[in-house]
């Protein structure tokens, strides 16, 4: 199958979340299935140089959009048999951040018609074009109002992937012409609550919708969990599935990362000692074997279940643990957590940067690993942590329900901890328990080999878009 990717970011160019770490992998796996895999990504200021070097020019051109005409370069690099063109216009992609910019809206509605644009420029007109969260949501709706009449456009599938559906694209209807280039008889087509949704656009157009978890797929169909697009969703269940992500099991690999002050596997978990011990020095803690390191690596964001530390973090602190925290986010929250360390110094740390190395390294030298996250629609950080044999402790919601399974000490089976309900102290219980299981050494190392030896890779998922893409065809 001849497959294309548009997204907003993708490794090894550029990534801000979880969204870059998908494109890395994916493309890749189903090239090394036999599939021809383009992917096609703006071409970010924000991009390292070294990584700049590996694209090439290829071509420029103008095409219309809205109510003008808009230049767009090509650049080309080949990865791994995957074939990367990247979009090259510094009025929209030369700025001081990747997202979060005053005119979004239109940056990203430029870069999904030019996915369609430079189909003829790159000769390739995929089998399957496959948008992904609401950056690319006007891609299949571009496809459909606007090109599908056009040679080589009219078999093409699509498949739209919600990796957060928090995010959806919303404007004012007022622009729809101005800023997206889009006659007015479509206006039903995107409208929804009084507003444009990009994302509801590529729900109604694309051929298939896919999310990131199986629980997650079922959870947007519920008010809690759909930001509003559950009356849209469910009508159309019948396009929906939930498919897990995967990880890099070679970048992520506690036997061979380069990050690590000590190699280390399942058979031999010698190296991972020496990882706890380097990182509390590193952090300044002391260095304690007989004490549980639990570790956090995330966004200070509601999301990401910050808000269940404040009737619980002095309680927690005070128990017989060590508890580190990477990550920016909300101000609040950086503030919330740096007023603890003074008072605990020697168990708990705020780092409060990103830094990918030290992420590394905290997964590596943590004991138990925290993602209290009050939605999360696949996570990724809960198998990186399971592959470095560091148990993850977790609320029970969408793709972490999936990947969690708990704990059986008579069984022997499980690979982490969970509470179901969104509350403080379920947290703190699910906490004191992991420390629990982490004082029964014979226990806990049965489950950290459980969690190392699970099977995180695109292999499994690959083969269901390789049979969903089939299936479309």
């Amino acid at each position: 199958m001849k497959i294309l990717f548009a997204a907003s970011e993708a490794l090894p160019f550029i990534k801000v979340g979880g969204l870059g770490d998908v494109l890395g992998a994916l493309p890749k796996t189903l090239h090394q299935m036999g599939h021809e895999v383009h992917v096609v990504l703006p071409l970010y200021s924000q991009i390292k140089p070294q990584m700049r070097e590996k694209a090439h020019y290829r071509c420029h051109f103008s095409f219309p959009h809205a109510w003008r005409d808009v230049y767009c370069g090509i650049f080309d690099a080949e990865i791994d048999g995957v074939s990367y063109h990247l979009i090259d216009n510094e009025q929209y992609f030369k700025r001081p951040q990747v997202y979060g910019e005053y005119d979004d809206g239109e940056r990203f509605a430029y870069f999904s018609k030019a996915v369609l644009e430079i189909l003829p420029k790159i000769d390739f007109f995929p089998d399957v074009l496959h948008a992904n969260d609401w950056h690319t949501a006007l891609v299949p709706v571009y496809l459909d109002t606007q090109y599908r009449l056009m040679q080589g456009y009219g078999n093409i599938r699509t498949v739209f992937s919600i990796h957060n559906i928090e995010f959806q694209g919303k404007y004012d209807p007022f622009i729809l012409g101005s800023t997206f280039g889009i006659e007015s008889r479509f206006l039903p087509l995107l409208t929804h609550d009084r507003d444009l949704n990009l994302m509801k656009g590529a729900i109604e157009c694309s051929n298939k919708v896919t999310t990131v978890s199986e629980t997650y797929a079922k959870e947007i169909m519920n008010p809690y969990f759909s930001f509003g697009l559950d009356t849209i969703l469910a009508p159309r269940s019948f396009k929906l599935s939930g498919i897990i992500n995967g990880i890099d099991t070679v970048l992520f690999d506690p036997a061979t990362d380069k990050n690590l002050p000590a190699n280390y596997s399942a058979a031999d978990l010698s190296g991972k000692k020496v990882c706890k011990a380097e990182l509390q020095k590193e952090l300044g803690l002391p260095v304690r074997e007989d004490l549980p390191l639990i570790a956090m690596v995330t966004r200070l964001t509601p999301q990401k279940g910050i808000d269940l530390f404040y009737p619980v973090l002095n309680e927690l602190l005070g128990e017989d643990l060590q508890l580190v925290v990477l990550g920016t986010g909300y101000p609040e929250y950086e503030r919330f957590f740096a007023s603890f360390e003074p008072y605990h110094p020697d168990n708990f740390r705020l780092c409060a940067k990103f830094d990918a190395g030290l992420a590394q390294r905290f997964y590596a030298g943590a004991d138990l690993f925290l993602m209290p996250s009050k939605s999360e629609p696949c996570g990724l950080a809960q198998m990186i942590a399971m592959r470095y044999g560091t148990l993850p402790i977790v609320h029970a919601v969408g793709g972490l329900s999936d990947t969690v399974e708990p704990y059986d000490p008579t069984k022997k089976t499980g690979n982490g901890i969970n509470f179901c309900s969104f509350n403080a102290h379920d947290m703190k219980d699910a906490i004191l328990r992991a420390c629990e299981l982490y004082g029964d050494k014979e226990n806990f190392t049965a489950a950290q080999q459980n969690a190392m030896n699970g099977d995180y890779s695109w292999d499994k998922s690959a083969k269901i878009y390789e049979a969903l893409y089939r299936e479309i065809l």
